[in-house]
């Protein structure tokens, strides 16, 4: 595993959630928050956490912020915090800045100062949550871009009993089978005479006119 290392600024549900994935797979992680209660929550969970106000250059710049390699600002109600310590950190000369936006224009401001990339987690979640309520097949739900996705599906009776080769799916829905999940494990290099089960989850990825008619055909069979 190569060694990075990670700051988390901002330690609500998201930030801290950040934190403590990265922390258990391993990495070294510096998490950091102005509020005194939230620093003392993380610190029984992960052993470097430090109370700064990261809008204020000289105690980012006390913490050595420009040492790690990438650095998340997970700030959530607050978007000025959320530009001031963008701006700060880009100033600074931190490699790689990454930053939670609560909408599009807030994102647009985040690019156009130096965020390297934006995320939007209430808005994923909402399209994933979205996804569930019309469609029961779909398990989860990642969107790619404006146009392509990857789902992971319930085979169920629609693809139960046949092969790859024979549901091809490439050729009837012009999407593309990218792993069988089965038992809890992923075979991630599924080949065309695996033979599907209806108990069986499948990853597919396509352009979401594709996936829609894969899931509206896997809907009938129910």
């Amino acid at each position: 595993m190569v060694n990075k290392q990670f700051a988390v600024i901002g330690l609500g549900r998201f930030g801290g959630s950040v934190a403590q994935k990265l922390h258990s797979m391993g990495y070294e992680v510096l998490a950091v928050d102005r509020d005194p209660g939230r620093v003392q929550d993380m610190a029984q969970v992960i052993p470097h956490v430090i109370e700064a106000d990261s809008t204020d250059e000289n105690a980012l710049k006390a913490i050595g912020i420009r040492n790690f390699d990438v650095v998340v600002v997970a700030i959530g109600e607050d978007i000025q915090a959320s530009i001031m310590t963008t701006l700060i950190l880009k100033e600074i000369g931190v490699n790689k800045i990454v930053v939670k936006a609560r909408n599009d224009l807030h994102g647009k401001v985040l690019e156009k100062i130096g965020a390297e990339r934006v995320v939007y987690p209430e808005r994923d979640m909402g399209v994933r949550v979205v996804h569930h309520l019309i469609s029961p097949n779909i398990l989860d739900y990642v969107e790619l871009s404006n146009d392509f996705s990857i789902i992971e599906v319930k085979a169920g009776e629609f693809f139960d009993g046949k092969t790859l080769q024979e549901l091809n799916i490439r050729q009837r829905f012009g999407c593309n089978v990218m792993a069988i999940k089965r038992n809890g494990k992923y075979d991630i290099t599924p080949s065309p005479n695996d033979v599907i089960y209806a108990s069986d989850n499948l990853v597919v990825i396509g352009h979401n006119n594709d996936l829609q008619k894969l899931e509206e055909a896997c809907a009938e069979d129910e």
